[in-house]
């Protein structure tokens, strides 16, 4: 059960109905984390915004979703990865690739695992990723601009995953198809 209140427009601090609101024309609905961080007005605003920024950062939208996703596993947020699994199966991105994100297997698309393997070792070495990491990165032909995408979007996802650790989120109707267990933390595949 929840430890947090999952607020709506109606319930929500007068300073946060306008954003839930937002949310719920963008998405039909409001995801239950955010409800739960409208709570705090300022911390719902913060993650909308950084959620804004980590769209314009130069990543794809499958991109973004292996990131977002890769953090969310290796956090071992039930949440997030459903959420963004439905998502990206909302935007019809390659199953297969969310498929392997999901359950920490190596991406067929080389460029894409390297994406893949660096969120991973971003998180798990909290931000202390070795010089033969980053080399490996760069030349699977990703560019500096996109490594600090992948920090903005661990640190978006970081907040909604610590959240839900601790208010035990409960999904959403529409993201139960896409239900994610944790499996073994600190799982090494590359």
């Amino acid at each position: 059960m929840s430890s947090l209140i999952i607020h709506d427009e109606t319930t929500a601090p007068e300073a946060a109905k306008a954003a839930l609101a937002g949310v719920r024309k963008s998405f039909g609905f409001v995801p239950n984390v955010l409800g739960e961080l409208a709570a705090n007005p300022a911390v719902l605003d913060a993650y909308l915004s950084l959620a804004g920024f980590a769209g314009k950062a130069g990543l794809t939208a499958q991109e973004t979703q292996v990131v977002q996703i890769a953090v969310s596993v290796e956090n071992e947020c039930h949440f997030c990865v459903a959420a963004h699994t439905a998502m990206a199966t909302g935007q019809a991105l390659d199953d297969a690739v969310i498929a392997a994100v999901r359950e920490r297997r190596p991406i067929g698309d080389a460029r894409l695992e390297a994406l893949r393997v660096f969120t991973q070792r971003i998180v798990n070495q909290r931000g202390f990723v070795s010089d033969a990491d980053v080399t490996a990165f760069r030349s699977a032909g990703w560019s500096d601009a996109a490594m600090l995408a992948v920090i903005l979007n661990a640190a978006m996802k970081t907040i909604t995953n610590y959240v839900n650790h601790i208010a035990e989120t409960p999904l959403n109707p529409e993201f139960e198809a896409y239900a994610w267990t944790p499996g073994r933390k600190g799982t090494v595949l590359a």
